[in-house]
C-alpha cells in the first residue's frame, strides 16, 4: 500500500470517529438527560483526545510528504490540502488543551442554556472567561506569532482574514442601515394571527424539508434549543424548534437547516467519509441554508405558494391575501434575535457578535465588560436598547461552546448567497412560476450540480468562482436587497 492508500485509511477512519464525536452533540442537544451534563463533557473531552492523537499523528506528515510527492491528480490533491490545512492546525495545538477545551465546552453548554432561561449573564460569566482564555491560548498556538483571530477564522473559513471581512462589511453596513433607515419609516405589516398548533407546525416542516430536497431515509428532525444540522454523508440531522405563536420560527428554521443538510447529502458518494465529502467551509455552508430560507423560500411565488398551503393547515392567518402574506413573511421589523431577523437586518447583528468576538480574542474587550459592550453597540447600530440578556448577550450558543470566529460566515454566506443567486436567475431563468407551485427543485437541482455535489474539492472562493463565472463581492447581495425591499417599502 503507497502513501496516499495509507493516509486515506487513515483519513476515513478518523472521520468515522469524528462523526461518532458529532453525534454526541447532536444527542446532548436533543436527547440527553439534563443530569447526564458532567459525563457528557468526560466523553466529549475523551473522543477530543482521542481525535487530536490521531491528527497530530507523525505518520500524518510523513505520508503527506510522500503522497505530495508523488503529484497525484486533482481529486487526490483537494484530499491532500485538506489533510494538511487540518495536520498543519492540529499539531500546533497541544493536546491537553484541545480535550481541556473540549470538556470546558460541553459543560459550558449547559451553563448558558440555564443562564438564558434564567436571563442571568452573571451565572454564565465565570465559565465563559474560561472558555476565552482557552481560546486566546488555542489562537494564539494557532497562529504561531501571527493574529489569533484570523488563525481561529481559518478553521470555519480557510483562507479568509479579518482584514478582508472588514472590507467586505465596511461596503455593506452603509447600505444595509440607509434602507433600514427609510423602510423602518414606512411602519409594520400586519403579523399573522391564529391558533398555530404544534404538531401541525411540525408536520408542515417536514413537508417543507422534502419539498427542498431533504431525503428522510439519511435523516431526521427533532426539537432543540437553538437549531442545527449536524452530520454527513448518510446521516444528516437537522433540528428545529416550535413557537404557538410564531410557526414562521419553525417553517423557515427547517428550510434554513434543510440548506445545510441538501450540502452534506448532496455531496457525492464517492467522497463520502473523506476530507473532500463534506462542507468546504462555513461560509459555503450558510449560502445554502440562507438561499434556500430568503432567496427561494422568502420568494414571492413561494409566498404565494405557503399561504395557501398554510392556510388549508392553520385556517384563517389574519392576512389579506397572497401579497399581504409575502409582506408579512419579509416585514422588516424591530427586535433583538439573530434568528428572528429580516433579510436587511441579520447581518447588523452578525458583524456586532464579529466586533465583539474579535476585541475579546484579542483581550481588547473582557467577559465582565461584554454585556456592557454588546448593549452598547447594540443601540449604536439599532437604535434602541436591549430589554434583557436573553434577547441579547446570552441569546446565542456559538460563545458557550467555543465557536469563536463562526458568527462572521454569517454575513458571508449571504454575500455568496447573493452571488449564486444572481448566477442562477441567469442560468434558469424565471423561476417564479415553479416556486408558486411549491416546486424549488430547479434552483436546488442547480445548486447541487454547481456547489454541492463538489463539496471541499476547491477552494471556498474558487467554488463559488466557478459557479458564479467571476469572483464573490457583496454588490449581487445589496443589489437583492434594495430590489426587493425597496419595492415592499418604496419611496
Amino acid at each position: 500500500m503507497g502513501a496516499f492508500e495509507e493516509l486515506m485509511a487513515w483519513a476515513r477512519q478518523t472521520r468515522a470517529l469524528a462523526q461518532v464525536a458529532g453525534r454526541l452533540a447532536w444527542d446532548q442537544e436533543t436527547m440527553m438527560p439534563r443530569g447526564a451534563a458532567e459525563q457528557r463533557a468526560e466523553e466529549a473531552g475523551a473522543m477530543e483526545a482521542v481525535l487530536h492523537a490521531r491528527r497530530s499523528d507523525p505518520r500524518v506528515g510523513a505520508w503527506l510528504e510522500a503522497a505530495e510527492a508523488a503529484d497525484p491528480g486533482p481529486e487526490a490533491r483537494a484530499q491532500l490540502r485538506l489533510i494538511r490545512h487540518e495536520h498543519d492546525r492540529v499539531r500546533r495545538v497541544p493536546g491537553d488543551l484541545a480535550a481541556e477545551l473540549a470538556r470546558l465546552t460541553s459543560r459550558a453548554q449547559g451553563i448558558w442554556a440555564a443562564a438564558r432561561a434564567e436571563d442571568d449573564f452573571a451565572a454564565f460569566a465565570p465559565v465563559l472567561e474560561e472558555v476565552v482564555a482557552r481560546k486566546r491560548e488555542e489562537g494564539a498556538a494557532l497562529a504561531d506569532g501571527g493574529d489569533a483571530y484570523d488563525a481561529l477564522l481559518d478553521g470555519f473559513e480557510p483562507g479568509m482574514t479579518a482584514a478582508e471581512l472588514d472590507r467586505i462589511f465596511g461596503e455593506m453596513r452603509p447600505r444595509l442601515k440607509r434602507l433600514r433607515e427609510r423602510a423602518l419609516g414606512h411602519g409594520d405589516a400586519a403579523p399573522l394571527r391564529g391558533a398555530f398548533d404544534t404538531q401541525a407546525q411540525l408536520e408542515l416542516a417536514r413537508e417543507l424539508a422534502g419539498r427542498f430536497g431533504y431525503d428522510f431515509a439519511r435523516g431526521r428532525i427533532d426539537l432543540a434549543v437553538h437549531p442545527f444540522s449536524a452530520g454527513a454523508g448518510d446521516d444528516v440531522r437537522i433540528t428545529t424548534r416550535v413557537s404557538a405563536e410564531d410557526p414562521f420560527n419553525c417553517l423557515y428554521s427547517t428550510i434554513h437547516e434543510t440548506g445545510h443538510a441538501a450540502y452534506e447529502q448532496g455531496i457525492a458518494p464517492a467522497y463520502r467519509m473523506t476530507p473532500v465529502g463534506q462542507g468546504v467551509s462555513m461560509g459555503v455552508h450558510e449560502s445554502q441554508s440562507r438561499l434556500y430560507e430568503n432567496q427561494l423560500g422568502r420568494s414571492r411565488g413561494f409566498c404565494h405558494w405557503l399561504y395557501g398551503r398554510m392556510r388549508a393547515v392553520f385556517g384563517d392567518l389574519g392576512v389579506a391575501d397572497e401579497e399581504a402574506f409575502y409582506a408579512t413573511v419579509n416585514r422588516l421589523h424591530r427586535g433583538y434575535i439573530r434568528t428572528e431577523a429580516d433579510e436587511v437586518q441579520y447581518n447588523l447583528h452578525v458583524m456586532l457578535r464579529y466586533d465583539l468576538e474579535r476585541q475579546l480574542i484579542a483581550g481588547d474587550l473582557e467577559v465582565a465588560d461584554l454585556e456592557a459592550a454588546w448593549n452598547a453597540w447594540f443601540a449604536e447600530d439599532f437604535g434602541y436598547p436591549v430589554d434583557r440578556a436573553a434577547n441579547g448577550v446570552l441569546q446565542d450558543v456559538h460563545w458557550s461552546v467555543g465557536l469563536f470566529g463562526y458568527f462572521p460566515t454569517y454575513a458571508l454566506g449571504n454575500v455568496y448567497a447573493g452571488c449564486l443567486h444572481a448566477a442562477m436567475r441567469a442560468e434558469l431563468g424565471e423561476l417564479d412560476a415553479q416556486l408558486a407551485a411549491g416546486d424549488p427543485s430547479a434552483a436546488t437541482g442547480w445548486l447541487r450540480r454547481h456547489v454541492q455535489q463538489h463539496g471541499g474539492l476547491y477552494p471556498p472562493r474558487e467554488l463559488v468562482t466557478r459557479a458564479c463565472g467571476g469572483a464573490p463581492g457583496a454588490g449581487p447581495l445589496l443589489d437583492y436587497l434594495d430590489e426587493k425591499f425597496g419595492a415592499l417599502y418604496p419611496g
